[in-house]
């Protein structure tokens, strides 16, 4: 079992920037993707950016630019700095971990944190 814990989400102002933060614990080793996902209300759940344990990162076209996935592997932490913010970019934001497959039958899910561009 993998366990995500979000942090770091609060109200910014536009152009404003913030830093959210993902702790893994559990069975940290089965995961084979990691990252970030957010939902606004009324809308699908959409990738933001993840990061492969080979590194590999992939970001949704909206925030490349202004968005930098990072991960602290000795920490178990998974970081999102969020830069040039816009009201659009307002959303609960998920961390996302993809298992090895063959490990789990789905995927993992922290709580979502909440973030709110607004002025």
């Amino acid at each position: 079992q993998v366990q995500l814990v979000e942090s770091g989400g609060g109200l910014v102002q536009p152009g404003g920037s913030l830093r959210l933060s993902c702790a893994a614990s559990g069975s940290i080793f089965d995961i084979n993707v990691i990252g970030w996902y957010r939902q606004a209300p009324g809308k699908q759940r959409e990738l933001v950016a993840t990061i492969t344990s080979g590194s590999y990162i992939n970001y949704a076209d909206s925030v490349k630019g202004r968005f930098t996935i990072s991960r602290d592997t000795a920490k178990n932490m998974v970081y999102l700095q969020m830069g040039s913010l816009k009201p659009e970019d307002t959303a609960v934001y998920y961390c996302y971990a993809e298992p090895v497959p063959g490990t789990y039958e789905y995927d993992f899910w922290g709580q979502g944190t909440q973030v709110t561009v607004s002025s």
